[in-house]
């Protein structure tokens, strides 16, 4: 069968948009194109134009750049009629998209330096909007993507220029489709060329498919006029399908209901722009009274304002100032970008409930970015009761579920419990399958070591803090990083983050790094910034990561030691900074310090930049790839913490590299299957509240057969006792935790009054603080047990070996539904990753066929590479048959290609064959089997 023409290609393009509604046109050249848009012109604005007004409408559309032209195409064109009167232009109607006059031309040909002849060209009103850019089969898409470039620069600004009109463009070799916006050469990227995708982000590549789904006319008038954005940076971006897809869901959620709802999309896959655009077509939805973006103070960072203007000039006001907030609420600004921390003082403060009250029947609409962090406390519910016809929108990368939630004052909560349903999904193994994340490498560095003579330890018994904190270890780990910082950077042309467990151990660690710098066993140039606050309940471990409260910071206390010496020490570290970049800070001036160590970071100027919590949430940097770490991370807090390292930049960052000086693998496992799972528990279930009335009943009728009274408490002898009341009442307080979040909640049903609660509480906490000080076992120091020194114990990448250590835990897994989710979860990384893929067939027919015939599961892997073995001899049997080749001959191209590493010539690819071709079909014939040799080493033998 012979591949494909590409003018067959092309033919059978055009006839499919015929019958998506597109009237085909016949344009030979620039001429017959100004003569079709004059009429299509009229035909759109139910005019006609006499031959000097069409002069001076087509004198202003041959102005300007592709920039400028993409803002005449959204405004209306103004000329002086003949009878003296002004007139009006209108080039696509965008409050209508769908009422447009839709054209298809192929093969215009125009000529600049040179002369081109174009592909497939869309015209909209008889403006070429889009251009489709066809290659035969077999050939690379980056061949149609370089002969755009070579058109932009030769012909698309010959004579008015309006091929620089062109939106979007489209190349494709049949099988495999793209998209991508115009923009001039040197701002386009093939990374930037996207697939489209259904609701459910499966690709959608071959043309036919595309067409009917994108090149539809509605569609793509709708994605032309309501889904490029044109930002002030003079350039055109354009959705991808997911961004769309939520954009949309939101839109039609606005429109047709009341409801809230959440977007969960992977972290570093372009939420910020997703949410702009969110609400920016909000503002123009009829009864939205206002939409209000609200981020979190140490997300109103120099990067976010600068994007956000870059799509609105002046749509932020970064001050602390709430009176500039309430002066935009009650003025006629539709679009509002704001901190949750001003909108709550906006609602709070007296002073401003003039104004705001006005605002309390009015249809407003939040969108909250990053809602997985500073929407879990009161401020949530203040501002929705204090709005009364309000609707809540979120964007997370990492949703709370039922399994990573942590109780807070209100008891356990999800991001459904407050935004209700999730609209659309786009996790993090979409977005590694997609291209529009990184990939992570992972290192699992063992930091302590037993003595060999060492044993009957006990763990529990151990001092941990100790041994994590001994000035051995945390120099080996300044040491490690040193020595590798320049291999993980490519020679500093990336930067890192280095985030522990607590302020006390990085001031050592900073320390550190400072006396081997002064010493000049290094050059990096290490930053740090913390908050001096005093050391609060580290949540980290279930994968919250705090947030900082800079305005309290200069407030606190000096009284207590731990905050004096932290800020002292801060105060040294910034004085440090300031001798480094020549500036002048101080923890008096702390949120300034902030966005410069941030700005600098993004400039590659820092090349470690030490942290606890800072910078672990919320931080764009593409020049980023590296985070060390020596912190307990779980959850959504170490996805976010490792997200820092993955944004796409370049050919040269392959991958975000995670260094962990602890061990994290499980914790690791853990967090990317829950991140993966589209069907992860949303809902804590919980009883109705009739059964927690009777449990706390219950419950109080066991504190109260221990004490009867409070002051009873007192005559409790022996710590059998109190230890019995602490844990009697404990179970009290979580009963009550649990029913304070039902709305139908009152004290009244309760067996306990609130004042008699509060005073058995009283004596709880006291006694409680007693029982675990008297009772804490001190814990053994093993200083003089252990060997402090650096070994990697695993570095994971998603490969075969990985996925055979999931196949064993999967030969171990008795229950359907456990192994139906690991199954699943194989399958989707089998998709994510690259050199996977063409083995997910063989994979996947192994566990079906294979793995329930194994009973032990060390004999997974002996089971696996006999049935690849089997495998590899049928394919290259059945590679010799299909293509009448000598087995033995074959074979040794094969063993010679794998040796070398070299591709075998044409001629030792003919010398396989038992039939020689003809001279005119010898190329031909070689490069399909050499391609069938390449397609069995990628299954068979890479990553093997």
């Amino acid at each position: 069968m012979t591949t494909q023409p590409e003018y067959i290609l092309e033919e059978n393009l055009v006839s499919q948009l015929q019958e998506l509604g597109y009237g085909k046109v016949v344009i030979k050249d620039e001429a017959d194109l100004i003569l079709n848009l004059k009429s299509q012109l009229e035909k759109h604005n139910k005019a006609t134009y006499s031959d000097n007004e069409f002069k001076q409408i087509l004198n202003d559309l041959s102005k300007g750049n592709i920039y400028e032209k993409a803002k005449t195409l959204r405004d209306k064109i103004t000329y002086n009629k003949d009878d003296g009167q002004t007139g009006y232009v209108e080039l696509i109607n965008q409050l209508h998209w769908c009422k447009n006059q839709y054209q298809v031309t192929h093969q215009i040909t125009m000529e600049g330096s040179y002369k081109n002849r174009y592909d497939v060209t869309i015209l909209i009103n008889g403006l070429p909007l889009v251009q489709i850019e066809l290659k035969k089969r077999g050939l690379e898409m980056k061949e149609a993507f370089n002969q755009i470039n070579r058109y932009e620069r030769h012909s698309f600004t010959a004579g008015k220029g309006l091929f620089q009109f062109i939106q979007l463009f489209v190349i494709s070799n049949g099988v495999n489709t793209k998209y991508y916006v115009n923009n001039p050469v040197k701002a386009r990227s093939f990374k930037q060329t996207f697939f489209w995708a259904d609701e459910n982000n499966k690709i959608i590549t071959q043309l036919s498919e595309f067409a009917n789904v994108f090149l539809e006319p509605c569609h793509l008038s709708k994605i032309i006029t309501k889904y490029i954005v044109l930002n002030t940076a003079n350039t055109l971006m354009v959705l991808r399908p997911y961004q769309y897809y939520a954009t949309e869901a939101i839109v039609e959620r606005v429109k047709n209901s009341n409801k809230f709802g959440y977007i969960w999309h992977t972290t570093g896959s372009g939420k910020t722009l997703t949410s702009f655009k969110t609400a920016q077509i909000l503002t123009n939805l009829e009864g939205v009274h206002k939409v209000v973006f609200v981020v979190d103070r140490k997300d109103l960072d120099y990067q976010t304002i600068k994007e956000f203007n870059s799509f609105s000039e002046g749509s932020i006001d970064a001050t602390n100032n709430t009176n500039a907030l309430v002066k935009q609420l009650a003025d006629d600004t539709k679009l509002i970008v704001t901190t949750i921390q001003k909108l709550n003082t906006a609602i709070l403060k007296p002073k401003h409930m003039g104004k705001m009250e006005a605002l309390q029947k009015e249809k407003m609409v939040f969108i909250f970015d990053e809602c997985h962090r500073s929407q879990f406390g009161d401020t949530h519910n203040r501002i929705k009761s204090f709005f009364h016809n309000s609707q809540m929108f979120g964007f997370t990368g990492t949703p709370i579920f039922a399994d990573n939630s942590v109780k807070n004052a209100l008891g356990k909560r999800t991001t459904k419990d407050l935004f209700e349903e999730c609209l659309h999904k786009y996790v993090i193994t979409d977005a590694i399958k997609d291209r529009n994340v990184l990939k992570f490498s992972i290192e699992y560095m063992n930091t302590v070591k037993l003595k060999d003579d060492v044993v009957d330890i006990k763990v529990e018994d151990i001092n941990t803090a100790e041994v994590l904190e001994a000035p051995e270890r945390l120099e080996n780990n300044v040491d490690y990083i040193i020595n590798n910082h320049n291999r993980k950077t490519h020679s500093k042309k990336f930067t890192a983050i280095f985030c522990v467990q607590n302020v006390k151990t990085l001031i050592k660690y900073y320390d550190l790094f400072k006396a081997k710098k002064e010493s000049g066993i290094h050059d990096l140039s290490i930053a740090t910034i913390y908050s001096y606050q005093a050391n609060q309940l580290d949540e980290d471990a279930n994968g919250f990561i705090p947030d900082e409260d800079f305005e309290d910071f200069a407030a606190e206390p000096q009284s207590q030691y731990d905050t004096k010496h932290t800020r002292e020490k801060l105060d040294e570290f910034i004085t440090d900074y300031n001798k480094m970049f020549q500036t002048n800070y101080s923890t008096n001036e702390f949120y300034g310090y902030y966005k410069d160590i941030g700005k600098r970071v993004k400039h590659k100027q820092v090349d470690v930049l030490l942290v606890v919590n800072m910078f672990l949430t919320g931080f764009d940097s593409k020049l980023l790839n590296t985070i060390y770490v020596d912190k307990n991370l779980k959850y959504h807090g170490l996805i976010q913490a490792y997200s820092r390292t993955n944004r796409i930049l370049d050919e040269l960052k392959s991958q975000g590299n995670v260094v962990a000086f602890r061990n994290l693998k499980e914790a690791t496992d853990e967090a990317i299957t829950l991140f993966s799972n589209k069907d992860a528990i949303e809902e804590i279930i919980i009883q109705p509240y009739e059964d927690y009335i009777k449990s706390f009943n219950e419950a109080v009728d066991r504190v109260l057969k221990i004490a009867p009274t409070f002051n009873s408490v007192n005559d409790l002898v022996s710590e059998t006792e109190e230890l019995e009341f602490v844990k009697a009442f404990r179970e009290l307080m979580r009963v009550k935790n649990v029913l304070s979040t039902f709305t139908e909640f009152s004290h009244d049903d309760l067996g306990m009054d609130e004042q008699t609660f509060e005073n058995y509480k009283s004596k709880y906490l006291d006694l409680y603080d007693t029982i675990k000080s008297e009772t804490q076992k001190e814990k053994v120091s093993i200083l003089n047990d252990i060997d402090f020194e650096l070994e990697l114990i695993r570095r994971d990448e998603i490969n075969v070996a990985y996925i055979l250590t999931l196949l064993a835990k999967l030969s171990e897994t008795h229950k359907p539904e456990e192994r139906e989710h690991q199954k699943k979860k194989i399958s989707e990384m089998l998709d994510t990753e690259v050199q996977l893929r063409s083995k997910k067939e063989l994979i996947e027919k192994f566990i079906e066929e294979n793995l329930p015939l194994i009973r032990d599961s060390e004999q997974v892997n002996d089971a696996f590479d006999a049935f690849w073995t089997i495998e590899k001899k049928k394919a290259i049997k059945n590679l010799s048959k299909e293509e009448n080749l000598d087995f033995k001959k074959l074979v040794d191209v094969v063993s010679n290609y794998l040796f070398t590493e070299k591709e075998p010539l044409r001629d030792e690819v003919i010398a396989t064959m038992n039939e020689r071709p003809s001279l005119k079909e010898r190329g031909k014939s070689s490069k399909r089997i050499l391609s069938k040799i390449k397609d069995f080493i990628e299954t068979f033998i890479d990553g093997i």
